[in-house]
């Protein structure tokens, strides 16, 4: 069987959610059959005139709607800002509607995670808000089951919603239990999309 793709679709301004988006596009990877694509958006500017190069210096390439389209499942992930995503990547969905009034993204498997910078920063407000724009799209949310052990021993960052980081400290290094629910997410989304596609 073909590899089919899932969209890891991130933006990160510390590098919290880049480390977590590669922790998940690992875990996409276990799942035989299943690649990762990693995809990031640009920052937002306030100016008139483009501030941000076509494409990154550095990092995962930008992405467009085709992205979302070609690829058998979504996982997206922001840093929390005043318990919601960050503009950039609201900015990005808000650029879906052709994608949406084509119903081109139904049906198709979806889960979201987060970083913060403290333990009662909104991380769960986020994850849910973040569904919202998929379920707008008809895509099917996955979270994490507590049959994830990691989501019953965490005293960091992890959330039935999805996964978290939480890090004070911005050193973008994630705890175990952080790390294996980024990977857990990343298997549960390849492994409905393969068994969606047949």
């Amino acid at each position: 069987m073909a590899d089919i793709d899932i969209l890891v679709l991130y933006y990160s301004t510390h590098g919290s959610t880049e480390t977590m988006a590669k922790k998940i596009a690992r875990g996409v990877e276990e799942i035989d059959g299943v690649q990762a694509r990693l995809r990031t958006v640009p920052k937002v500017s306030p100016q008139t005139e483009a501030s941000e190069p076509a494409v990154p210096e550095q990092g995962a390439p930008y992405a467009v709607p085709a992205d979302l389209v070609e690829c058998e499942g979504l996982i997206m992930g922001s840093p929390t800002h005043f318990g919601n995503m960050a503009s950039p990547l609201k900015y990005f969905l808000d650029s879906t509607s052709g994608e949406w009034m084509g119903g081109r993204l139904i049906g198709k498997p979806a889960a979201v995670f987060t970083a913060t910078g403290s333990h009662h920063g909104g991380q769960e407000a986020t994850l849910l808000t973040m569904m919202v724009p998929l379920l707008h799209h008809g895509m099917m949310l996955l979270g994490l089951p507590y049959s994830e052990r990691a989501l019953m021993e965490t005293t960091t960052g992890g959330s039935p919603y999805g996964a978290s980081h939480t890090s004070s400290s911005r050193d973008n290094v994630l705890s175990d239990h952080e790390s294996e629910l980024c990977r857990a997410l990343g298997r549960r989304v390849a492994a409905t999309a393969l068994k969606l596609k047949g």
